[in-house]
């Protein structure tokens, strides 16, 4: 297949989760993404969740279809190398605390000078500009700022955190979109683009908040604060996880006005579904615990997949909550090519065959394969300096 991406180059100077996921999107639909990373250690992931072997399957996952070179940015050359790079590269991707670049001699206006063309996408806690923009922050400390983290969780107990980095990954999907919209200007643009017209400046607090739904327009209109509400929506009901008699839970999503009817017939409470009250949203959001009730009676009567059989022939969407076996076992997933399986050498005598999340979106009916997983440190240097560059390879083991 001929992805729509093929032909674009990307210079990576990106760490940790943010840039790198903006990075592997891009990498994933065809362009060529050169990683750098430090001398030594590399990427801090390579260690994140590494149970064994030397490289963590999240490198694996969050680096996969590109290029790893070593260069050290505290020298001159590696600072040069990364300018002859950026002259012939269309995206500089990066992800360091605001100054940094400027600090090393990389900085836009540096890199612009290189390439005029060149597209500098910028990910950093709070921005580039503004009063907190020196500041460093992880997506923990983004979320906070966001107002993500004040909604998750249980209404009497503290906020808590989800389960993966969700304001660094967020934060990269808009990395990737704005590299991708700063080609399509590149491309239509009837004169060339200012340095102001090819920068991209994303926030991971900014990331987290336009996430957020309508959260600031309600506390100005109607003086709402949305407050915790666990496993419930605010404002939707009824939509919850529910206990089923065999020790699993089962999420069900009931809370639209025409389904919510068939969904009372299909648990033996046709009398709600034939209340007044409870025909809209608003309704059923004051009387959300009683509602609960009612289902959760039900599903205790049910094992999880007696329930789940029951609500689909009804029509009321509901589902189990997977684990990581029941999605590599999931048909679903199978049929549509996303999860693919590599071999992979995780520490022991042979390599081990492990399966990866294929790419989203789908472009026709299947994920496009996976090109090749996260590469090893340094693993392309000689090959990127060689044929951008024209290092030899003196200069190179030098």
């Amino acid at each position: 297949m001929s992805l729509p991406l093929t032909g674009i180059r990307v210079l990576e100077l990106g760490n940790y989760i943010a840039a790198p996921t903006a990075g592997r999107m891009l990498a994933d639909f065809g362009a060529e993404v050169i990683k750098v990373e430090r001398p030594g250690t590399g990427d801090e992931i390579r260690n994140w969740r590494l149970y064994s072997g030397t490289t963590s399957m999240l490198y694996r996952t969050i680096n996969r279809n590109k290029k790893s070179i070593v260069l050290d940015l505290r020298t001159e050359q590696g600072r040069q190398d990364v300018l002859d790079l950026a002259a012939q590269c269309d995206i500089v991707l990066e992800n360091f605390r605001p100054g940094t670049l400027e600090k090393w001699g990389l900085s836009p206006e540096q890199l612009s000078e290189r390439n005029p063309d060149l597209i500098i996408t910028r990910i950093s806690a709070f921005g580039q500009t503004g009063p907190m923009a020196e500041r460093p922050g992880f997506a923990a400390v983004a979320e906070a700022y966001g107002g993500f983290r004040n909604l998750v969780g249980d209404p009497d107990r503290p906020p808590v955190r989800v389960g993966v980095s969700i304001g660094d990954s967020i934060a990269g999907l808009y990395a990737a979109f704005g590299c991708v919209m700063a080609l399509f200007r590149r491309q239509t643009a009837s004169s060339e683009l200012s340095l102001e017209q090819r920068s991209i400046d994303v926030a991971l607090n900014e990331s987290i908040l336009s996430m957020m739904e309508s959260l600031v327009p309600d506390y100005l209109a109607y003086g709402v604060e949305r407050e915790r509400t666990g496993g419930r929506m605010e404002g939707i009901a009824p939509s919850n996880a529910y206990p089923c008699n065999d020790g699993h839970s089962i999420i069900i999503a009931g809370n639209g006005d025409a389904i919510f009817q068939r969904y009372m017939e299909t648990i033996g409470r046709p009398d709600l579904g034939a209340d007044p009250e409870l025909s809209a949203n608003a309704g059923r959001w004051r009387r959300r615990d009683e509602l609960d009730a009612a289902i959760s009676a039900w599903t205790m009567l049910h094992s999880r997949d007696e329930a789940l059989a029951v609500l689909d022939q009804a029509g009321v969407p509901s589902g189990p909550i997977y684990t990581a076996a029941d999605i590599v076992r999931d048909p679903q997933y199978r049929a549509r090519n996303m999860i693919q399986t590599f071999p992979v050498d995780v520490g022991g005598e042979t390599p081990v065959d492990v399966g990866f999340v294929g790419v989203v979106p789908v472009i026709g009916d299947a994920s496009v394969p996976i090109r090749s997983l996260g590469p090893d440190l340094g693993e392309h240097t000689a090959e990127v300096l060689r044929e951008l560059l024209g290092r030899t390879e003196s200069e190179h083991d030098a």
